[in-house]
């Protein structure tokens, strides 16, 4: 349970709880569990808080410090988390769905099973971060930096990935069924037994990525650059692939019924 002194000083005013922490930097508050829903905490310094379980629902935190806080389990649904710090936070098992997290920090975050349904992250920064087992469904992703980020196991479908960096990320056993990759780079990106039906991947970079065994039934593959990439065992049943560059791709017992190939001439 919080801190009862704690929260009262957090309940005073965010000028009174700067002042604190100056003076206490020994001191490590302890808010878990507290029901801070709907509170304004713009600009809040909760660096390293143990926030384990907290109400934030519809809560204000932008710009916000949770660089390093322990957010596991806890309630942030609809909160607007817009340029605010969480890198290195815990947010294992907490509830994200339809968050607001536009240029958010969420670099080396462990996100693992955590729900993130229908959250706006268009721009933010989450490369390296642990999202094994997340939903991230109907999430808006766009221009977002996921580069070498754990997706393995993620529910991304009906998500936006427009031009989104996921260079190097696990995405192995990924459900993006119907996801939207248009010009998303992939560069070396592990997509082994992916869900990419009806995926929209025009004009995508996935150099040398592995999508082998990957589910790529009608999914829209034109004008994306495929070389090098593996893709043995794939299934591509009714995909499009015109236009696309399929220089030194693995081919090897992938289906290719009714698929839609590049014209070679």
């Amino acid at each position: 349970m919080a801190n009862r002194e704690h929260l009262a000083l957090l309940k005073a005013g965010a000028v009174t709880w700067i002042e604190w922490r100056k003076k206490n930097p020994q001191i490590e508050p302890d808010l878990s569990a507290a029901n801070l829903q709907g509170d304004n905490l713009r600009g809040a310094n909760l660096q390293g808080v143990n926030l384990n379980r907290v109400d934030l629902s519809n809560s204000l935190l932008v710009r916000a410090n949770l660089s390093g806080a322990d957010l596991g389990g806890a309630n942030l649904y609809r909160a607007i988390l817009i340029e605010a710090n969480l890198s290195a936070a815990n947010f294992s098992i907490a509830n994200l769905s339809g968050a607001t997290l536009t240029q958010a920090n969420l670099t080396h975050a462990n996100l693992i099973g955590a729900d993130l349904s229908e959250a706006n992250l268009k721009g933010a920064v989450i490369a390296d971060a642990n999202l094994i087992g997340t939903d991230l469904s109907s999430a808006n992703l766009r221009d977002a930096d996921l580069g070498t980020t754990k997706l393995c196991r993620t529910n991304l479908c009906f998500a936006n990935l427009i031009a989104a960096n996921l260079i190097g990320s696990d995405l192995s056993e990924a459900k993006l069924c119907a996801a939207d990759l248009m010009g998303a780079y992939l560069y070396k990106t592990d997509l082994y037994k992916a869900n990419l039906s009806q995926a929209h991947l025009s004009s995508a970079y996935l150099l040398r990525a592995n999508l082998s065994e990957a589910d790529l039934r009608g999914a829209n593959l034109s004008w994306t650059n495929l070389s090098g990439a593996n893709l043995a065992g794939a299934d591509l049943r009714g995909a499009n692939l015109r236009g696309a560059n399929l220089r030194g791709a693995n081919l090897i017992g992938v289906n290719l019924q009714d698929t839609i190939m590049p014209d070679l001439k």
